[in-house]
């Protein structure tokens, strides 16, 4: 409703009133899904799909919906996959989505200027195919989620994958958020049987690299 309201013809103030409204909205959603998706982990019913999808599009799709707020800080938002890459994969793309949408999200959050690159490789170190569809070829890919921003401290590497915690703890936080987003995308990766590792300097940047086993539809 509220979209449908900034359509209008709205004064300043109106307009400023109802994004506001949109925003806090979007953001108790997001409170709503991570709570929802944490106790689907905790309590072991975390399922995943195993279909065929497009991996380009699934990143385009993560990229288009962070891309206004990318936009509006005047970031640089760009991303590239390698020519090795398949472009079709099997596995969960709603998740897949979910993982590249907390990353790019949590980086546009943490960056003020510069830029949000997004990289797909091909990892080479292929699995060993047990369980996966006849019709199907194992491979590894390495998605890495890098930006310019305000880094983490190294004395706080280790809190970023806990649950409810964060880095910024203060009671005054600056940017919000539950401290759940990369616990659950930790959870999500581990349950793909992959790995994710962060590398980060202060005032320099931070990157998020995740190696995981899956497999491109013949």
């Amino acid at each position: 409703m509220t979209g449908l309201l900034l359509e209008r013809k709205l004064s300043p103030e109106q307009r400023e009133f109802t994004e506001t409204i949109r925003n806090s909205g979007n953001a108790l959603l997001a409170v709503i899904y991570d709570i929802l998706d944490f106790s689907k982990i905790e309590s072991g019913k975390l399922t995943l799909e195993t279909q065929p999808f497009n991996l380009r599009e699934c990143v385009e799709d993560a990229l288009d919906l962070l891309a206004a707020n990318a936009a509006q800080k005047g970031l640089d938002l760009v991303s590239h996959i390698a020519d090795d890459v398949p472009e079709l994969v099997v596995g969960d793309v709603t998740r897949a989505r979910q993982i590249l949408v907390n990353l790019i999200g949590n980086a546009v959050k943490f960056t003020h200027k510069g830029e949000v690159a997004v990289n797909v490789v091909h990892a080479k170190d292929e699995g060993d195919g047990e369980s996966l569809p006849s019709n199907t070829l194992p491979v590894r890919l390495q998605f890495s989620v890098r930006d310019t921003g305000i880094g983490i401290p190294a004395d706080k590497l280790d809190q970023l994958f806990q649950s409810f915690s964060q880095v910024d703890a203060s009671t005054t936080r600056k940017y919000g958020g539950t401290g759940l987003g990369l616990a659950i995308v930790r959870s999500i990766v581990e349950a793909h049987d992959g790995t994710i590792t962060v590398e980060s300097r202060e005032s320099k940047g931070t990157r998020f690299t995740i190696t995981m086993p899956t497999a491109s539809a013949r």
